[in-house]
């Protein structure tokens, strides 16, 4: 039955909006006759000229400079095989989708149908004057390696087969950190390196680099142990051939200090581990089944260091280490190649990395408490926001001292300013706060389970392991739709029109009777308002039964906000409650407040749901940078509304002032940086990356943030509840699956959030 659903959804995923994972966006005006002119003809003749007379303008007039093709012929996809160039490539449409997202680099996928090496390698060569860079992939060996190395020779832009070079690079990276925790040395470990495909290959040429003896290296294929006596080897393997008297991989594991897996799964046993020396290296990176099970590893050998390629064990040897980062540092100084010396220079940087201070934002989304330099911690995550302002600057000075870049940096400072500036270290906020909620899922509520988007969206939660659902609604009903849904598993239902639910309800109704019995509610009442699944909903929250509800996917903001404010309530010295929306943009995350209750806040409003907004921003581990807006700038209208927000500002400054807020300030100059500072250098948010908006009211503040989910298509959270007692969330109406599923990820971090919060009160009043 799983298998079915990811099939479907699989296929779902790839087919709408529209089919395919990637796609062409101008990047220049072009609504007006006068665009098109300077577009197309006749302005577009003289750039074309002026690269006629000067090549190099290329970089300058054209998006050359930030495009890479990644080319395939389809002959060794994934773990599929020789599947052919269409079949592959949804694998090359993926892997542009991670230059862009990882490196913001432009990607054309090109497949090229045929084996025959020459006809490929001509192929490439003609339409190589398109791209800075060419990304092979999934090329088989042989033929891989002479493709890679008659095309380095014969372009002058940089040329990687990722295959090969990334797992080397990012387990070379991994080999210099464990080497360095087992208290060995390079020029000393004996490696057992299984498998000798162009991975294999290039991998154990690397580690040759960092210092290790190829009289200490052992490599096996498919046949056994590579010895020098075996005939018809190819140029490769005779690179790696032993004359050691060693012929199996049990005799070559013995006494060995590394063992490096580019294979099959499960080839390796307790006994092998048990034979290597102390302190043993284990990298099994056949995916998804590792050449040893993680769990085996450790059970067997309690010193040994392990790798892997899959992102649920410690040390994950993922390629998106390395190639986006290492074409955005080839790409921005325009380098002729990628050489050893800069495929170094990445090993260098990635074990460097690894040793530094690790974020807590990454802790989070990793589920760690503290991550640091040590075994389980060999090289950094790929969600690391610092990679993308580390490793580049390295490939880059190494392209220039090696003599390979056309373009030198002159400000590396001013180079890591706009590395970030150009992805927004932020961009990755869904997948850290989702793996931040699964560090500690929280029983949630739905009161409209028995509509399909939203059973849809808590069984993803629950099998993401993202929360604990209970479903609320017609039973009957909910069956129907798992049974469409193709989903098997049994949550929690509760009907409040079933029999079974009868006592629950009538204790929730005395429960509620009693808070409300002298605000005009009686028994009778409570009773009939406890069969509505929001009041049941909110009571599920209220006695701790629960620790969150979400609800409102088919029932206006009012009418569900009702409930919510009647059971749960207000935090306490809480006088209003305010909502605010977060939209993940290509820019990085943008908070809007108030979105949808306060329909026109006062001054002190604004200042209370500043300093709320400011705390919300922080439990999604982003530093918040706060802009009160308004149609004026610094006191340039004398209007009342642009008034209140300029008091607001001053009263924020002298109240709090740990805050990072200013204002009152129009829209674009909050967010223009260059503007910014060009005409209001004297403000606190100059050189700051502005995240977070205070609307001076209602219409302002919902008007903003649905014209740009609308218009550019960003992710949206919430409305996110600021100042409920407990986790309450609402949706927008007709919220789709995926935004209901952020909606929970929400309310998990606010239970989280509150939990924490409780627990430190305690330990501070039991020290007292």
């Amino acid at each position: 039955m799983k298998e079915k659903r990811l099939r479907r959804d699989a296929l779902k995923y790839h087919m709408e909006p529209r089919p395919g994972k990637i796609e062409v966006i101008p990047t220049k005006k072009h609504s007006t006759q006068r665009d098109l002119s300077l577009a197309y003809s006749p302005g577009v003749a003289i750039p074309c000229m002026e690269i006629y007379e000067h090549p190099d303008d290329v970089y300058n007039y054209t998006n050359k400079g930030n495009l890479v093709a990644v080319i395939s012929n389809g002959t060794a996809v994934l773990g599929l095989g020789n599947i052919g160039a269409e079949a592959g490539k949804p694998v090359m449409e993926g892997k542009g989708l991670l230059f862009k997202i990882f490196a913001d680099i432009d990607v054309f996928d090109i497949e090229i149908d045929t084996e025959n090496v020459d006809e490929f390698i001509n192929t490439v060569k003609r339409i190589a004057p398109t791209f800075g860079g060419i990304n092979l992939e999934d090329i088989k060996a042989p033929e891989a390696f002479e493709i890679e190395e008659r095309l380095k020779a014969e372009l002058d832009i940089p040329v990687m087969h990722d295959d090969q070079h990334g797992t080397a690079i990012i387990s070379s990276a991994a080999l210099l950190n464990a080497v360095e925790l087992a208290g060995k040395k390079m020029d000393e470990i004996k490696i057992v390196v299984n498998g000798a495909g162009a991975a294999a290959v290039s991998c154990t040429k690397l580690y040759q680099a960092l210092g290790v003896k190829p009289q200490n290296i052992v490599m096996l294929d498919s046949k056994g142990v590579i010895r020098k006596d075996r005939e018809n080897l190819s140029k490769q393997k005779a690179m790696f051939a032993t004359d050691r008297d060693i012929h199996t991989l049990e005799e070559a594991m013995q006494d060995a200090d590394v063992f490096v897996g580019l294979s099959v799964g499960n080839i390796l046993n307790e006994k092998h581990l048990k034979s290597m020396a102390k302190n043993p290296i284990v990298f099994a990176l056949a995916n998804p089944t590792p050449e040893i099970d993680y769990k085996d590893a450790i059970a067997a050998r309690k010193d040994v260091i392990m790798a892997t390629g899959r992102s649920d064990y410690p040390n994950q040897v993922n390629n998106v280490l390395g190639f986006p980062f290492i074409f955005r540092g080839a790409l921005d100084v325009r380098a002729t190649a990628i050489n050893e010396q800069m495929k170094l220079a990445a090993v260098y940087a990635l074990a460097d990395l690894a040793k530094e201070t690790v974020p807590e934002q990454v802790n989070a989304a990793y589920q760690e408490k503290h991550l640091s330099f040590g075994k389980d911690y060999i090289i950094p995550k790929p969600f690391d926001p610092r990679l993308i302002y580390k490793i580049p600057p390295a490939i880059a000075r190494a392209a220039m001292d090696s003599g390979v870049a056309r373009k030198p940096i002159e400000d590396f400072k001013k180079y890591e300013e706009e590395l970030i500036e150009r992805l927004g270290i932020e961009s990755k906020q869904i997948r850290m706060i989702t793996n931040q909620a699964k560090k500690d899922p929280k029983t949630v509520v739905y009161p409209e389970a028995d509509l399909p988007e939203v059973l849809k969206a808590a069984y993803i939660a629950h099998e993401e392991g993202i929360a604990r659902p209970i479903l609320l609604g017609n039973k009957e009903t909910i069956e129907d739709i798992k049974k469409e849904l193709e989903y098997a598993e049994e949550l929690p239902v509760i009907d409040v029109n079933a029999p079974e639910t009868k006592d629950q309800i009538e204790d929730f109704a005395q429960i509620f009777w009693k808070k409300h019995q002298r605000k005009g509610i009686t028994i009778l009442e409570a009773r009939k308002l406890m069969k509505n699944r929001n009041y049941f909903g909110a009571m599920l929250v209220e006695t701790g039964i629960a620790d969150a509800i979400i609800s409102g996917y088919s029932r206006s903001f009012r009418t569900i906000f009702k409930p919510m404010i009647q059971v749960i309530g207000k935090a306490k010295g809480v006088e209003k409650v305010f909502a605010s929306t977060l939209l993940i943009t290509k820019k990085g995350p943008l908070f809007f407040t108030d979105s949808s209750i306060v329909v026109n806040p006062d001054v002190n409003d604004i200042v209370r749901m500043t300093v709320m907004m400011n705390d919300v921003v922080k439990m999604f581990r982003i530093k918040p940078n706060i802009a009160l807006l308004s149609f004026s700038n610094f006191g340039s209208s004398k209007d009342p509304e642009a008034q209140k927000m300029k008091k607001a500002a001053l009263i924020l400054k002298n109240k709090y002032p740990d805050l990072t807020v200013d204002g009152e300030l129009q829209a674009d100059f909050a967010l223009n940086k260059k503007l910014l500072k060009e005409t209001f250098p004297f403000s606190e948010l100059v050189n700051k990356k502005v995240n977070t908006l205070i609307f001076p009211n209602l219409d302002s503040a919902n008007i903003s943030y649905r014209l740009i989910k609308e218009i550019t298509g960003a992710q949206m959270v919430g409305p996110i509840m600021m100042g409920m007692n407990k986790p309450v969330h609402i949706l927008q109406l007709g919220s789709t699956a995926d935004e209901i599923v952020n909606m929970t990820i929400v309310a998990v971090i606010d239970a989280q959030m509150r939990a924490k919060k409780t627990k430190e009160t305690k330990r501070k009043n039991g020290k007292k």
